[in-house]
């Protein structure tokens, strides 16, 4: 059993969800509302070691009236351990769990993160997602949002791992070769391979268009 995964994004219409240079504010402020109102009804949000390398994000809900007990359990996929130790995400507004692979499992930089996050092992180089996952939902993590990089994304789409994708599509075209899109990785060789999907639901915030799409499987 795994939990529900929700991968929520938002992109420029040319696909990209950073510039060459990190730039990354894409959302208008409704979305922004309708982002946090999705972290309030979550059991966990996970991001890669990527992100929080990037942005020190919280992953707290904070646009909207909540409280401590609001915040979703924090994931962060961090195969080599690189997490800094104080990363936003390790503050007491919530739980956070940190997954590395058994190749770093032993660094003095993981005994001490482990004084402030659990710490998940899997994988021997790479994290194993799907084992991850078993784990999230055995402790309690019923429905998870992911708010992952290109990279995090593609690893799990590609093994499965991903239910439903929310989608904002802002009013911006950026372009550039090194800027990220929403997935990257190794990519499909062909069409036939991709995952496909079922578009579910379209809704416009202010100039911001939302997509929700379930995956096909």
């Amino acid at each position: 059993m795994k939990p529900y995964v929700i991968l929520n994004a938002a992109m420029t219409l040319d696909g990209k969800i950073a510039t060459k240079t990190g730039s990354s504010k894409i959302s208008g402020k409704k979305d922004m509302i309708r982002v946090h109102k999705l972290r309030k009804d979550m059991d966990g949000i996970m991001v890669g070691i990527g992100t929080v390398l990037a942005d020190d994000p919280k992953l707290t809900v904070s646009k909207i009236d909540a409280s401590l007990e609001d915040n979703p359990i924090r994931i962060v996929v961090d195969s080599q351990g690189r997490t800094p130790i104080n990363s936003r995400v390790l503050n007491e507004m919530a739980p956070t769990i940190i997954a590395v692979s058994s190749k770093y499992s032993n660094t003095q930089e993981i005994k001490e993160l482990s004084k402030k996050a659990d710490i998940f092992v899997s994988g021997s180089e790479y994290v194993d997602l799907s084992k991850l996952l078993d784990y999230l939902y055995s402790q309690g993590i019923k429905t998870l949002m992911l708010e992952g990089g290109s990279t995090l994304n593609f690893s799990m789409i590609r093994e499965g791992l991903i239910d439903e994708i929310r989608i904002c599509i802002g009013p911006m075209i950026v372009g550039g070769k090194y800027a990220k899109t929403l997935f990257d990785g190794e990519g499909f060789d062909y069409m036939e391979d991709s995952v496909k999907l079922n578009l579910t639901n379209i809704n416009q915030l202010d100039q911001d268009l939302i997509l929700t799409y379930k995956v096909i499987k």
